[in-house]
């Protein structure tokens, strides 16, 4: 019994213990505080129930560690360090110090949000800095605030009367070990394993495959895009924006009906030809640059090129392909937005902005209007990539993934499951999917380390980079999917869509190491039985996806795309993407490079694809023309972004009032 005792004793007050109740007590002043945001604002969230609130308050405990975490950094270092000092009086009145501070701070941006929601309708990040940097009357309304909203001062007052009180109900003793060498030997072996744990709990999970949660991760919790504001919390908002470029407006053109001169995402149709209820799949290919498929590469044969994609090849003549196709940006997450809304990311990934909880168009959302059924593919696991969450914040029905999927032999152990399996999955279950309807699905094969299934290590011998093996088994995985699609009943009634994610960073020929070749894709529109008459030797982009499936299909509603309808000769090719802090614009043969306030480079990239000569001063009237236009898709992007006025509803409602001022 006394034995029992001592060691309930010595648990209860190790500091590790105390450490981790602690810790926990900032989680639960969290999860109290969320629903006061709620209570506070209910209006907003209207038909919120239990099961709804339930699934936000479960999501929001990842964004509530990773915020603790964060905000107690320094105290949990102070708790960790192999020293006897920690134990001594004058240590544990520091701890305490540093403790209250941190968190009252925190909780305080968390309180103000309670108020400030209502006039911005989303978590504040750091761009409200910058909002209210020129205020000089900042005191006297801080105050006016806290006199009109006294009880969310009283609701913060009361987490920190909760924080200091539950914080003195926790106390720790030690060291427990009299023995110098085992008490530095376990104490450092512990703040090894705490240092390991914090860097997985900040950020979100410890698979190689899962990037660091960000805003956007929030909207795999969230049933109504609003609920987004619930799961996060502010200080998680401020801490994960500290290092993100602030998307800002801006004035090239003062006048509205000169702006949309140059350029116009609201998209009205006009064609009154009837709606084609046909399904759409669109392909989205890892690392698939242009450069490893032959058939937009066959003036190089001669040159000593070989191509890896036999497949595609063969698919390409049968498709309506570009001999220009170009990604909008370099990542995984650029490509999302671009390809299901026709949103770029220019300057900072649209899923890490500050804005990536604006409402967007989508392909699900538009179509779901039509009676089509949608769901987003890949074989990954689940939550890999915040795929999952913009996939759920796009309006997709249902999302299958590494977990959907269900058998583990098929994982390659790192990036998911291997793509000719997870691809034969796929056409299973559209199979299963009443039609119309559209799909999406993202592959992983051709990624870093490029690992092939152990049964095909002989079967594709690739090249002189170690992607090609990958792209090899990727294309025949296409080829393998096609032939099991060709004989269900929905395939001919289907119009597939195949591109890549972005270009791969594995480059072996010079003409693609230019800054046109790193965005450099594949982009093809294949209907089965519709011959075509060959490549068009035009530009097409990532965002002119979402416009071209809908004017395929006949879609009669306005829609904001910052794409054009490749199947309709209305407006002009062109394409557009940010490098190294430059705008680079696309028009007919020439590349314009652009740094937010005057153009710095002209190059005709098709006769001079390694971008020897600037013929900015030599041909005056091209800067200008593509300059006025690209001045023009800056300011759409930038003033939509920070107005939330991403949808046909915004873009309505903006002209309505214009109309009435």
């Amino acid at each position: 019994m006394a034995d029992g005792q001592f060691w309930r004793f010595k648990v209860r007050y190790n500091i590790y213990v105390a450490l981790i109740l602690s810790l926990l007590l900032v989680m639960i002043l969290y999860s109290l505080s969320r629903v006061g945001f709620f209570l506070f604002n209910r209006a907003f969230f209207q038909g919120m129930d239990a099961n709804r609130f339930l699934t936000i308050a479960a999501g929001g405990l990842r964004f509530d560690l990773s915020a603790t975490l964060y905000s107690n950094s320094l105290f949990i270092l102070l708790m960790i360090v192999p020293f006897t000092f920690r134990f001594s009086a004058w240590y544990k009145v520091v701890l305490k110090w540093v403790f209250i501070v941190c968190n009252t701070i925190a909780f305080a941006a968390n309180s103000a949000d309670i108020i400030y929601y209502r006039f911005t309708l989303r978590r504040t990040t750091l761009s409200v800095f910058n909002q209210f940097e020129n205020e000089t009357n900042l005191g006297k309304l801080f105050f006016r605030f806290l006199i009109d909203y006294w009880y969310a001062f009283f609701f913060f007052l009361l987490l920190v009367g909760l924080l200091v009180w539950g914080y003195n109900k926790i106390r720790f003793e030690g060291p427990q070990s009299k023995k110098p060498w085992l008490f530095y030997g376990l104490n450092t072996l512990a703040m090894l394993v705490a240092v390991g744990l914090f860097i997985g709990g900040a950020r979100g999970g410890f698979r190689e495959s899962t990037r660091p949660i960000t805003l956007s991760n929030a909207a795999a919790y969230a049933k109504e895009p609003n609920d987004v504001n619930l799961v996060l919390n502010t200080p998680f908002a401020l801490m994960r924006t500290a290092k993100a470029n602030v998307i800002k407006k801006v004035h090239y053109y003062e006048s509205q009906q000169e702006l949309e001169k140059y350029f116009n995402p609201l998209k009205t149709p006009t064609d009154s030809s009837r709606f084609k209820s046909k399904n759409v799949v669109v392909i989205i290919l890892e690392s698939f640059s242009k450069e490893f498929v032959g058939a937009y590469n066959q003036s190089w044969e001669k040159e000593g090129y070989k191509g890896y994609t036999p497949f595609l090849d063969s698919l390409i003549s049968h498709s309506q392909s570009f001999k220009y196709s170009m990604a909008n940006g370099r990542k995984s997450i650029d490509a999302m937005p671009s390809v299901i809304c026709s949103v770029p990311s220019i300057e900072v990934p649209y899923v890490l902005s500050h804005f990536s909880g604006n409402k967007v168009n989508s392909l699900p959302i538009l179509l779901k209007e039509k009676g089509y059924y949608t769901a987003f593919f890949h074989g990954a696991p689940n939550g890999s990539m915040g795929f999952d969450a913009f996939a759920n914040q796009s309006g997709f029905a249902d999302y299958f993934g590494k977990d959907e999927y269900g058998n583990d032999h098929d994982y390659d152990g790192i990036w998911g499951i291997w793509d000719e399996k997870f691809l034969q999955y796929f056409s299973k279950k559209m199979s299963g999917f009443k039609q119309p309807f559209y799909t999406t699905l993202f592959t992983v094969s051709s990624h870093h380390p490029y690992q092939l299934p152990e049964e095909y290590q002989n079967k594709f011998k690739g090249g002189s980079l170690p992607i090609y093996r990958t792209i090899e088994y990727t294309d025949w995985a296409l080829k393998r999917f096609f032939q099991t699609a060709s004989k269900t009943d929905w395939f001919k009634n289907t119009l597939f869509v195949i591109t890549a994610d972005h270009a791969s960073a594995e480059i072996q020929y010079p003409q693609y190491n230019t800054a046109w070749g790193y965005f450099s894709i594949p982009l093809i529109f294949y209907e089965p039985g519709r011959e075509v008459v060959g490549m068009k030797d035009e530009l097409v982009q990532q965002v002119d996806i979402l416009p071209s499936i809908l004017g395929y299909l006949g879609y009669d509603q306005p829609y904001v795309a910052f794409g054009r309808d490749v199947f309709s000769a209305e407006e002009r090719p062109f394409a557009f993407n940010y490098l190294n802090n430059t705008y680079q614009f696309f028009q007919g043969n020439y590349l314009l490079q652009f740094d937010g306030q005057k153009s710095i480079a002209l190059f005709d990239f098709k006769a001079d694809p390694f971008l020897k000569n600037n013929e900015m001063n030599a041909l005056p009237d091209t800067v200008s023309n593509m300059q006025a236009r690209l001045r023009a898709l800056i300011q759409q992007y930038n003033n939509r972004m920070v107005d939330d006025n991403l949808t046909k509803e915004g873009s309505q409602l903006d002209v309505l009032s214009k109309k009435k001022n």
